[in-house]
């Protein structure tokens, strides 16, 4: 069975609760105690993915930060770390403040995953802050200085605000770091009319992250599906040989899908996986 699923979470795997549901978690759970080859490439971090897809036994590590990170599920431990250059965090950090902006800084250091922040300047930086303790995100620290973070291998820079503004920024970012970033703009579906901001690595996108499990854990003659919902998945769609975007995707998505399935609140991904997983089984049974 050489074929590898991977699917985004938010908007496509989960409900527009962020949650993946009942049935969905125990049709994953079964296929995986079958042999599924399943894992998920996600803006989040590996301690949101964990509260998501509790008792699921994922064989393959999860794509996190957008591809920052490669990590063991279970553990939380990354196998591999795409951190931004120092001097490109903090040229970037500079222009956000001239705009009037304070980011969140996600790094690793050297221990322990980190959140940084300093000053809650609007309400879509407080429902972030507030999700994430309420759901004892340990990653958070408060700090006078924001610079002392660029110690760590920082991984995110992600800011909040409103999308015209956002979008200037995002303009004179990519003008300056182009060539060695990644860098995203996009509306938080969980706190409507706030927009996030997100840089990365260059290095730090869904396709390469998945080549490298490609690469790394021998699944080079593997067939690669994916499912994604929005413009970040692009990349990741291009270079799968099946591509499906859900009802909801955006419209550019849509252009680069092999087939539309149903929408994120149909449990459309795992219908599609179970439907296609047990297709493949029966043809490997007859051609025994």
């Amino acid at each position: 069975m050489n074929t590898v699923y991977v699917s985004d979470l938010d908007g496509t795997l989960l409900g527009n609760d962020a949650l993946l549901s009942s049935f969905s978690k125990q049709v994953l759970h079964e296929l995986l105690s079958q042999g599924l080859q399943f894992t998920v490439a996600s803006a989040r971090s590996v301690i949101s993915i964990q509260r998501m897809l509790k008792g699921l036994n994922l064989r393959l590590p999860i794509i996190e930060f957008n591809g920052a990170f490669i990590s063991d599920l279970n553990s939380g431990r990354h196998e591999i770390i795409h951190a931004i250059h120092p001097d490109v965090v903090e040229s970037i950090y500079k222009l956000v403040i001239e705009f009037g902006y304070v980011p969140f800084i996600s790094s690793f250091n050297g221990a322990e995953d980190c959140v940084y922040y300093k000053d809650i300047i609007n309400d879509g930086m407080g429902w972030y802050i507030n999700q994430c303790l309420k759901n004892q995100d340990k990653r958070w620290r408060t700090i006078e200085d924001l610079t002392y973070s660029f110690r760590d291998q920082v991984v995110c820079l992600t800011v909040i605000g409103h999308a015209q503004q956002l979008l200037e920024l995002q303009d004179i970012i990519s003008e300056k770091h182009g060539n060695s970033i990644e860098i995203h703009l996009f509306p938080n579906q969980y706190s409507p009319g706030w927009y996030w901001l997100t840089v990365h690595d260059s290095k730090a996108t869904k396709d390469q992250a998945i080549q490298t499990l490609v690469d790394n854990y021998g699944l080079g003659e593997s067939e690669i599906v994916v499912f994604g919902d929005q413009i970040n998945d692009i990349k990741m769609f291009k270079i799968a040989d099946y591509a499906m975007a859900v009802a909801n995707a955006d419209a550019k998505l849509k252009l680069f899908a092999s087939s539309v399935i149903g929408s994120n609140t149909e449990d459309s991904v795992v219908k599609y996986i179970h439907q296609d997983w047990s297709k493949k089984v029966a043809l490997n049974k007859i051609s025994r």
